[in-house]
């Protein structure tokens, strides 16, 4: 298995630190507001990831966090007048059911940075006794130039660094490009004890303090967006390899490319930030799923109204070729194909394990044997399961609320299919061809097959 570290910038074998258990920590969602479908991706990419472990290991141990600690937090919770938990608890709670909805398994621990406040201290502290960092009028800095090696994750200059630090320079600080681990509160803002006064955590040691305390003071994979690249991982590698006494904090380092919309990054003044909570009401979670496993996980990926429907009509035609098989029992004990597998395991190739999954499709609508037809089928689930897709019932897939407006309903679909099956039997083919007519025009599709009438949204 190889998967490509965004430190060494290259390919490289996938050997973890104990075979027999794999650990693994992406960064999860601030939770202030709605998830977008940029916020999605991460989400699915390390999904598939963990289930791809999962059948080359005995144990993974995959950690996504919740981050519930925040200014903007902060700021939603003042302007509706309640405390930061009443936020925190509403939008984690929509994050963890719209990502449900995409087919998400649950991450082994979701920890948040309120249930870590000792360990976040106690690290901050380290910090402190061994010279990275500093206090200074209430807050609590790390000395970047205190670790030699910072930048080196994302390739950055000193220029480059303190060109996107992105953050005003105090006075206070003794470098401009030392970042917050710790600051402090005013009285009308949420706090935490400390030994430097009230206050809160900075965002990058909130990861740092949560992976060491779950996973350990090296992790096999830590993985993210490639927003996330810097500052948010360039600093958690410096106080967590400094907090450690030198110590890797991460073997590899993943992240995926950004999502952009009709060519476009996503962004408020543009007007084109996509929820996943107002998407899933008219499209279908796993139809969101497969647009975003189409692209490699490495690249950006546009999401349009085309790549949705395409979406829409590739599952139709796998869900399809599982329809013919309804009457098949599949083998059991058959897994994937070794091609399938094998792309996976070269750096997630999703869009090469979805090619040899269609592939599969095609075999499925040929196939004649019993034998045959048993194997192909449970070489699809396997797949799909893999991918989190293809874990609906064939028939309940093709009765889903369509995406075209003004589509008939399943049920308003089964009551035409039943007159034109009438008509067909009275021999009254101009009925039977008006009413296959009416469907398509309001985009349904009607096939005819030995098994009788077989229908789908185009």
């Amino acid at each position: 298995m190889q998967l490509y570290d965004t430190l060494s910038g290259s390919k490289r074998d996938f050997v973890p630190i104990d075979p027999r258990r794999v650990t693994m920590y992406v960064c999860g969602p601030t939770v202030y507001s709605y998830a977008h479908i940029g916020n999605a991706r991460p989400a699915v990419v390390f999904d598939v990831l963990a289930r791809v472990l999962r059948r080359r290991f005995p144990q993974v141990v995959y950690v996504r966090n919740i981050t519930d600690i925040d200014d903007k937090i902060n700021a939603a919770a003042a302007k509706e007048g309640v405390d930061i938990r009443v936020i925190t608890d509403r939008y984690a709670a929509i994050y963890h059911e719209d990502m449900a909805a995409l087919g998400v398994l649950p991450p082994d621990h979701a920890p948040r940075v309120t249930e870590h406040l000792p360990q976040i201290i106690d690290m901050i502290r380290r910090l402190i006794d061994r010279g990275h960092a500093y206090e200074a009028e209430g807050h609590v800095l790390f000395h970047t130039p205190s670790f030699p090696e910072y930048g080196r994750l994302s390739g950055r200059g000193e220029q480059a660094l303190m060109a996107g630090a992105r953050v005003e320079v105090a006075p206070y600080k003794k470098h401009a490009g030392d970042f917050v681990l710790w600051k402090p509160s005013s009285d009308e803002q949420p706090g935490w004890a400390s030994p430097w006064g009230r206050g809160r955590p900075g965002w990058h040691i909130e990861c740092s303090a949560m992976a060491e305390a779950l996973l350990g003071e090296t992790i096999d994979i830590h993985g993210g967006g490639h927003d996330l690249i810097f500052p948010h991982h360039e600093n958690e590698i410096a106080q967590s390899t400094c907090a450690h006494g030198g110590k890797v904090l991460a073997r590899y380092w993943l992240h995926n490319g950004f999502l952009n919309v009709d060519s476009q990054k996503m962004s408020k003044s543009l007007g084109n930030v996509l929820l996943v909570h107002e998407l899933l009401k008219t499209v279908p979670g796993e139809v969101i799923r497969l647009v975003l496993l189409t692209g490699h996980y490495r690249q950006p990926i546009d999401w349009t109204d085309e790549v949705v429907t395409e979406a829409r009509k590739k599952l139709d035609r796998l869900y399809g070729a599982l329809r013919e098989l309804l009457d098949v029992t599949p083998v059991a004990g058959v897994k994937a194909p070794e091609r399938f597998i094998a792309a996976l395991e070269d750096d997630l190739n999703t869009p090469m394990a979805l090619a040899e999954l269609f592939e599969l499709a095609r075999a499925a609508n040929k196939a004649t044997t019993p034998d045959e037809r048993s194997r192909i089928k449970a070489q699809m689930l396997d797949a799909g399961e893999l991918l989190g897709l293809l874990q609906q019932d064939p028939v309940a897939w093709f009765a889903h609320s369509p995406l075209a407006a003004g589509a008939p309903s399943a049920e308003e679909i089964e009551a035409l299919l039943s007159q034109r099956a009438q008509a067909r039997k009275d021999k009254r083919w101009a009925e039977s061809d008006r009413i296959r007519d009416a469907l398509k025009a309001r985009g349904v599709l009607v096939e005819d097959s030995k098994d009788g009438q077989r229908w789908r949204y185009a």
